[in-house]
């Protein structure tokens, strides 16, 4: 069981005993979300779609970038295929906890940590969603991807995520022009983006976070 974290902006979070890390940013989880992986990354990309748009999400966790991303789709009325990849799923004792869907007035919000991994699930007519319980080492798909979410562990926690050979795997399942977007913005991740053939934009952070990483399949 996970440690309940109520963030800046009153969304919760959790507190990951394994690697001695939030999922999320104690200055407002939402927000943070919100910010770098809708505003950032889909927001742009969907609102002038003429076809499905393809999502993958290294790091489901608690499931907020996933839920966020459902909600656009069906607001926008455009289609959305989204995979993501969790290798330490969260129990759902401990999602029942978090209070994304009070706070968005929204529902639906267990159904993404109810449904079966490895399954495609039509969520609904604009959001199709499927989830690996898998390391993002043994990850493959033929699908080329739109957008990625990053959304690991700090490198710190999770230097293995971080590498050029990891965005290099990332960089040849994304189409050209596709964009990943992270909330880390150290030097090591964006040599490594760089060195896996995509362009590193500097972008200003949510709240207290000074910046965050989009960067383009080149």
């Amino acid at each position: 069981m996970e440690r309940l974290i109520v963030t800046e902006d009153g969304s919760h979070s959790l507190f990951s005993s394994q690697f001695n890390q939030q999922y999320h940013s104690l200055h407002g989880a939402l927000n943070e979300a919100e910010h770098i992986y809708i505003n950032l990354g889909l927001r742009p990309i969907l609102e002038n779609a003429n076809v499905t748009i393809q999502v993958f999400e290294m790091g489901f966790g608690t499931g907020l970038n996933a839920f966020l991303a459902w909600k656009l789709a069906d607001k926008l009325e455009k289609p959305v295929y989204y995979t993501s990849v969790e290798a330490f799923p969260v129990s759902l004792e401990d999602a029942l906890k978090l209070n994304y869907q009070s706070l968005l007035n929204e529902t639906g919000f267990m159904k993404l940590h109810e449904i079966p991994w490895s399954t495609q699930n039509q969520i609904s007519p604009y959001f199709s969603f499927r989830k690996e319980d898998t390391q993002l080492q043994n990850f493959t798909s033929e699908t080329l991807f739109d957008v990625i979410f990053y959304d690991a562990f700090d490198p710190r926690a999770q230097p293995e995520l971080w590498t050029a050979e990891i965005f290099g795997k990332i960089a040849a399942q994304t189409c050209t022009g596709g964009v990943l977007v992270t909330y880390s913005s150290k030097g090591i991740v964006k040599r490594a983006l760089r060195a896996a053939g995509f362009v590193v934009q500097r972008h200003r952070g949510p709240g207290k976070k000074t910046h965050v990483l989009k960067a383009i399949k080149a």
